[in-house]
């Protein structure tokens, strides 16, 4: 049994990667805990030690020390019997004695399992510390099985994990097919290492595009930013820091190769590679791209913009079940809102009309405000004084305090009306029951 051990420690260190010395740590562990266990002693008590020869047999040896008077026949041995076991040993010394092999093979083989268990926690160690570094890193494997939704893959050294939100909709695999995916995380819990695996991150798609295009690999191109629609569409802005070469470009490559090896991998989804800018309305133009965008109207505090396009252009800029205009924000992290000409010229008569009703407002006063973006009586009553003054055309501070107080008031008579109302569908309610 010590010689088919010995086998297995072998194979498990050049199979596994598993340093012998760890092995060797991890079997002499469990012996000698199985042996404390069969002679009923208690590991802080009697020391016990498990060593191999030079047969690969192991051996179990119990330490006793030397002494003049034996007072613990369990811990104690007389100089006399210690010296029959070695001749030159000493009062206070330790001595090891060797266990019975009958003793050593039982405990052997009540240590069995705890062995495999010790040697699956170091492969486990072994495969963390190598998979580590390498999370955002695009794997290779082959399809072992699947089970329960989840995709069980063999990645060479162990197995990965694809979780059912981890995979692109409608994409099918079956045992034996070849599929790459992004190392997304490291997870270590009482069963071990599990690495899981993406092919629905945007993590996935950085990946590819670093794996085709050189020059994001030499950092002369970076990502600057991915939104994704697994199966559908992914927009991803790139930025050049040569201006010699052109970001999208690089990524397209000759005559679209590069993007078209990846849209290949990616089964077909579609890919809009736009071009960075500082400028975020220049970027939210660009992003919204195939549609083409004539005004952007920001509001930088809550980070959100109304992008006016032509009628034509209306459909495109939203896409399919609102694809386009979703992806574009959230490459952007505003909010977007898309209105065509004619509906901005409808909210800015309203609006108008309202502005009209106050104090020292006069129609170019009106457009003014508008224009600087003020929308609702909220704006003017809450807004801030220079702010109105700039975008008014009003300099007098009386003024613009007066046309303050209007929108207040405004609003809370508003405010009553609304509350008068709900009282009354109240009352109806009552009145039928």
């Amino acid at each position: 049994m010590n010689e088919e051990l010995a086998r297995v420690i072998d194979s498990v260190s050049k199979d596994k990667g598993i340093d012998k010395e760890i092995i060797l740590e991890a079997v002499n562990e469990s012996v000698v805990s199985a042996a404390h266990k069969l002679l009923k002693t208690d590991p802080s008590y009697k020391d016990l030690e498990c060593q191999f020869n030079e047969y690969n047999d192991i051996e179990l040896f119990e330490f006793k020390k030397v002494v003049d008077d034996v007072f613990d026949d369990d811990m104690e041995i007389s100089l006399n019997e210690a010296r029959e076991l070695d001749s030159e040993i000493q009062i206070d010394e330790e001595i090891g004695i060797k266990l019975s092999p009958s003793y050593t093979r039982i405990a052997i083989q009540n240590a069995r399992q705890k062995i495999i268990q010790k040697l699956k926690e170091a492969e486990a160690k072994v495969i963390f510390e190598e998979f580590k570094s390498r999370q955002g890193e695009l794997v290779n494997g082959i399809v072992r099985r699947i089970a329960r939704g989840s995709i069980i893959v063999d990645i060479g050294r162990t197995e990965a994990i694809i979780p059912y939100e981890e995979q692109v909709p409608r994409e099918y695999f079956q045992p034996k097919d070849r599929l790459r995916a992004v190392l997304l995380k490291i997870e270590e819990d009482k069963r071990g290492t599990k690495l899981v695996i993406s092919r629905s991150h945007r993590d996935f798609v950085e990946s590819l595009f670093k794996s085709e295009v050189p020059e994001i690999g030499e950092g002369i191109v970076q990502i600057m930013g991915i939104a994704r629609d697994p199966g559908g569409r992914t927009k991803i802005s790139v930025s050049s820091n040569d201006s010699d070469i052109d970001p999208v470009g690089a990524c397209v490559g000759m005559r679209g190769s590069r993007v078209q090896n990846i849209i290949q991998e990616l089964k077909g989804e579609k890919i809009d590679i736009v071009p960075w800018s500082v400028d975020i309305a220049r970027y939210a133009c660009n992003s919204l791209s195939p549609a083409r965008v004539n005004k952007v109207i920001m509001d930088e505090g809550s980070k959100a913009m109304e992008v006016i396009v032509d009628e034509d252009q209306f459909s495109l800029t939203i896409g399919r079940k609102g694809q386009n205009v979703r992806l574009a924000s959230d490459l952007l992290g505003w909010e977007i809102t898309i209105k065509t000409d004619t509906q901005l010229k409808e909210e800015q008569q309203n609006v108008v009309r309202l502005l009209l009703t106050l104090p020292k407002v006069s129609e170019v006063n009106a457009n003014l405000l508008f224009a600087g973006g003020f929308h609702t009586l909220e704006d003017v009553a809450f807004g801030e004084m220079e702010s109105l003054k700039n975008s008014s055309g009003i300099n007098d501070n009386e003024d613009i305090e007066r046309i303050q107080h209007a929108a207040r008031t405004a609003l809370q008579e508003k405010l009553r009306n609304i509350s008068v109302d709900e009282e009354s569908e109240e009352e109806e309610t009552e009145d039928k029951l």
